[in-house]
């Protein structure tokens, strides 16, 4: 569908350009003298040089051809029919120069692109009173307007074509593009003026001056895009592996899971922990053990080399592989195969680790469309490769696919060690403690109902348990006042989210129970803290611990509200549904209130 909208799109162009060119040359053309001829032939050869000599700018490497200060300058002295027939014969060249290379469909549409461009240009620029001859500063404005429309075109006309072909929002193509070529636009202004002097008072002289400036011009950029790159790269690289380094993975990370949640993509993260590292550096010492970490990167390396997978030294003997169309099933038989691969290799002094051979542990984890920060797809695959270690090393995790039993001798203990750090509540807060293991109770009961996997259930009742522990920081006054919160002390109480995050992100074992600490108290509506998300933005889960954290804070007694029964909670919950509350998820929940009090009002008859 996209590419037969393109084909239409571009015959449209076509048919407009072709038609604007034979309106204005047509009739002209034979009025051309001599010396007419010899200009544009001239023009063109400069127009093709100028092409030919494309240059990249940083940082980008976006490309800067100086041929459109060719077509301005010939607008500005010798009129549109002239600007016209340079751009045929120039056109003409290019197409036996790029022959094979690129389709004729593309030449044509470029043609006929440029054509619209220089003869909207030409017309602005007579609009404005704009005369062909020598550069006039009083009509200043028509040589500003002719460049503004030309690349104004070039912007809508490009943008509006990726616009058809790959469905991008057009705005923020258009956006990106005017932010890319802004440098390339002002450079064509000012060189555009400056061919107009020196052809009319030094013409062919003139040309040849300016195209001299102009590949130097072009060679100077070169040698700086390539110094550019090159520091780039230095930056961007661990110099000891030659893999990227820490800061390239953060920023290579945040952007493809923009790609991942804006395309719908599969994306995978896995970790490489070197099994037993300490005891093979503390035998050989750090030289050697520098070689092992060399070893697995060159490795790491070869294997990769035909794939789209970036792989980075993340720290000492870490080392990560950024997987982009990788779910994670494929990520880890990718990451089993190098495993085995590694297992079967020969390294001095390998004898010595407990496998008997140079091994890794690795843990695996998916992006998936509620991961909003990349620290928790990061701390997914840490938790994953802590599994892979303590199932016994030389392993690899996918997160959250632990053993049933490990499943339920993890989450005991992390109850019991979580209710110790709530007991500090005890003396400080006792309705906040209650309140904790309450909600916790009740999202036990809704995890049944939601029939969720094990991994889930654990990290939403463990987040619904500990979803107020950074109440801790705040003062025993302001927690225990009876009075309105005063604005300032409403600012501190909002707080208790961000730093019951912090507290969480301290212990690997809570990391992914910093979600439902610190946005259970985002709204649907986006009117929320701390950050407005809304609807879908927030993940399903937190959105339901938001309605049971509520609904209990309403049915409790509080020091700041008075205390409501469960039937006056589930019409306040009803009334808020759409705007504080998830809809479908408050009739799910008050379906479940009802059926319990309906149980129990049964046990006691």
């Amino acid at each position: 569908m996209h590419r037969r909208r393109s084909y239409l799109y571009s015959f449209i162009i076509c048919l407009a350009g072709l038609g604007l060119f034979i309106f204005q040359t047509g009739p002209q053309i034979l009025q051309l003298s001599t010396s007419d001829w010899g200009w544009v032939t001239a023009m063109s050869g400069a127009a093709v040089l100028l092409t030919v000599f494309t240059f990249q700018l940083p940082p980008q490497g976006n490309g800067l051809s100086l041929d459109s200060s060719i077509y301005l300058a010939c607008i500005f002295i010798f009129g549109v029919p002239s600007a016209l027939l340079v751009l045929l014969l120039s056109s003409i060249v290019l197409l036996f120069i790029e022959w094979g290379s690129t389709p004729l469909w593309k030449h044509l549409n470029n043609f006929a692109v440029y054509c619209i461009m220089i003869t909207s240009a030409a017309f602005i620029f007579s609009w404005f009173g704009g005369r062909q001859g020598p550069l006039l500063s009083s009509h200043l404005a028509a040589y500003i307007g002719a460049m503004a429309v030309y690349f104004i075109l070039n912007l809508l006309l490009v943008g509006f074509f990726y616009y058809i072909i790959f469905h991008e929002n057009l705005y923020n193509t258009l956006k990106a593009m005017l932010t890319d070529a802004i440098l390339a636009y002002l450079c064509t202004l000012v060189l555009s003026l400056v061919l107009t002097v020196l052809l009319f008072y030094n013409g062919i002289t003139g040309l040849a001056l300016f195209l001299g400036l102009s590949v130097l011009i072009s060679y100077s950029f070169k040698r700086l895009f390539s110094m550019y790159r090159d520091i780039e790269e230095r930056a961007n690289r661990d110099q000891r592996t030659g893999l990227f380094n820490h800061s390239y993975f953060e920023a290579a990370l945040e952007e493809e899971m923009r790609r991942s949640q804006t395309g719908g993509s599969a994306l995978s993260l896995a970790m490489i922990d070197i099994d037993d590292f300490k005891k093979y550096n503390d035998h050989f010492g750090h030289l050697k053990g520098d070689g092992l970490i060399v070893f697995l990167a060159e490795l790491l390396k070869k294997e990769t080399g035909s794939t789209d997978i970036i792989v980075s030294r993340y720290g000492g003997e870490e080392f990560t592989l950024l997987m982009p169309g990788y779910d994670t099933v494929t990520a880890k038989q990718f990451i089993e195969k190098l495993r085995k691969t590694l297992n079967n290799s020969i390294f001095e002094g390998s004898e010595i680790f407990p496998q008997g051979c140079l091994a890794f542990s690795a843990g695996v984890a998916g992006y998936r469309p509620d991961v909003h920060f990349k620290s928790e797809l990061v701390d997914h695959a840490d938790q994953a490769l802590y599994y892979a270690k303590k199932q016994g090393k030389n392993m690899v995790h996918v997160y959250g696919n632990q053993s049933l039993l490990e499943r339920d001798i993890d989450f005991s203990q992390d109850v019991r060690d979580i209710e110790q750090q709530l007991n500090l509540f005890m003396y400080k807060d006792l309705e906040t403690f209650k309140h904790s293991k309450r909600v916790f109770r009740y999202a036990m009961d809704i995890s049944e109902l939601l029939e969720l996997d094990n991994l889930t259930k654990r990290q939403f009742t463990l987040g619904a348990l500990i979803h107020d522990i950074g109440k801790l920081e705040i003062p025993w006054g302001i927690l225990n006042k009876k009075d309105k919160l005063a604005p300032e002390e409403w600012e501190m109480v909002k707080w208790h989210v961000t730093w019951g995050k912090e507290m969480a992100l301290t212990n690997d074992k809570y990391k992914d129970l910093a979600p439902y600490i610190e946005l259970h108290h985002e709204r649907y509506d986006g009117k929320g803290y701390p950050y407005g998300f809304k609807g879908e933005e927030i993940p399903q889960l937190c959105r339901m611990l938001t309605i049971i954290d509520s609904f209990d804070a309403m049915t409790t007694e509080r020091p700041y509200q008075p205390t409501k029964s469960f039937a006056e909670a589930i019409v306040e919950l009803r009334a808020c549904a759409g705007s504080q509350f998830d809809p479908e998820l408050t009739e799910l929940f008050i379906g479940y209130i009802e059926a319990r009090e309906l149980r129990s009002s049964d046990a006691a008859m």
